[in-house]
């Protein structure tokens, strides 16, 4: 049972006469003057709240096993401010850059090349969680503060993964969106720390994980205050060897249709190669994803980590003129 509470409602109070029914167990929640209330989770009979609670507006109930991030929850699409970048509803955004921050000139190359090319939003590898404890592991640090520079001089919005809690402080200060990796998507003490910072986070979908395990994990981000959730789709592991994980193009509408948070699609770890991430991107447009994050790199050949998913500049270009065309007779 949810509980959502009218705005002129003193809600400190409410909380605390509630805390005096004897029995009830519930988590309050405050996204916004229209989402405020609590989520009861003990079986209480609604008759017995109206007459206990003042100031109710409406009681719902969500027989999903997330509740904040379903689209019974909240009908209308969530919008993600990352400063005065959107993305969610009609709002969509093509992110790009490098796997992983080599070194100051070639990260400058690449985010000057991108501004110019309309980008808004780039993302760079710090840490980088390998499957292999001999690949690069990444620079740590030192390549977020060099990030952080470039992106600030140069007015472009920085994501970049944590893959630990004890990082969270010091991310917090260089990055705009939190990104969450598929290998740490049920990292949950993660997620709960990441739930009670103010900032944008990317969730990327588990290496297996379901669609339901794929929105608990959002909702244990969502439901610790911060509903600046942006989901990725980034292909699923299958029997399929051809590709590095198969792109699960069904996720986009399935999502969309389960819960309001934007979801948006990363078709470079999809496929693992180069000349598939314009038609994968293409496609998940066409299934109406709220964005794009691919990899993109000056010197892919000789680049230190996932060159060959890696594009170019041209073919970045090219891929989104095709993408505002679809986008354009679309929607």
């Amino acid at each position: 049972m949810i509980i959502f509470f009218k705005k002129d409602i003193d809600r400190k109070c409410s909380i605390e006469n509630i805390k005096h029914i004897s029995g009830l167990d519930f988590v309050p929640f405050n996204f916004d003057e229209n989402y405020i209330g609590i989520h009861i989770l003990s079986d209480v009979d609604e008759k017995f709240i109206y007459d206990s609670i003042d100031g109710i507006k409406d009681i719902v109930y969500v027989d999903k096993p997330y509740k904040f991030v379903s689209r019974d929850f909240k009908k209308e699409d969530t919008i993600v401010h990352i400063g005065d970048v959107k993305i969610g509803g009609e709002y969509f955004e093509t992110i790009g850059g490098p796997c992983s921050f080599e070194n100051e000139d070639m990260f400058m190359e690449i985010a000057k090349s991108l501004k110019e090319l309309g980008v808004n939003i780039i993302r760079g590898g710090a840490f980088k969680p390998r499957t292999s404890p001999y690949f690069f592991q990444g620079i740590g640090k030192y390549a977020l503060i060099s990030m952080r520079k470039i992106t600030s001089d140069l007015g472009l919005k920085l994501v970049s993964e944590i893959v630990s809690t004890e990082d969270i402080e010091f991310f917090n200060e260089y990055v705009d969106v939190f990104q969450v990796g598929a290998r740490n998507m049920q990292n949950f003490e993660l997620l709960k720390k990441l739930g009670e910072c103010n900032k944008p986070v990317l969730l990327k979908r588990g290496l297996s994980a379901t669609i339901e395990e794929f929105l608990l994990s959002a909702e244990y981000i969502v439901s610790k205050g911060n509903i600046n959730v942006i989901l990725c789709e980034r292909g699923i592991r299958t029997f399929e060897k051809s590709t590095r994980n198969t792109l699960d193009i069904s996720a986009v509408p399935l999502v969309k249709k389960l819960s309001h948070l934007p979801i948006i699609v990363d078709p470079s770890h999809a496929s693992g190669q180069f000349d598939l991430v314009e038609p994968l991107a293409l496609a998940s447009v066409s299934a109406g994803c709220n964005g794009i994050m691919v990899e993109v790199h000056n010197d892919p050949e000789n680049a230190l980590s996932d060159g060959h998913q890696s594009i170019k500049f041209k073919r970045f270009d090219d891929m989104n003129k095709k993408i505002h065309k679809i986008r354009k007779s679309l929607f």
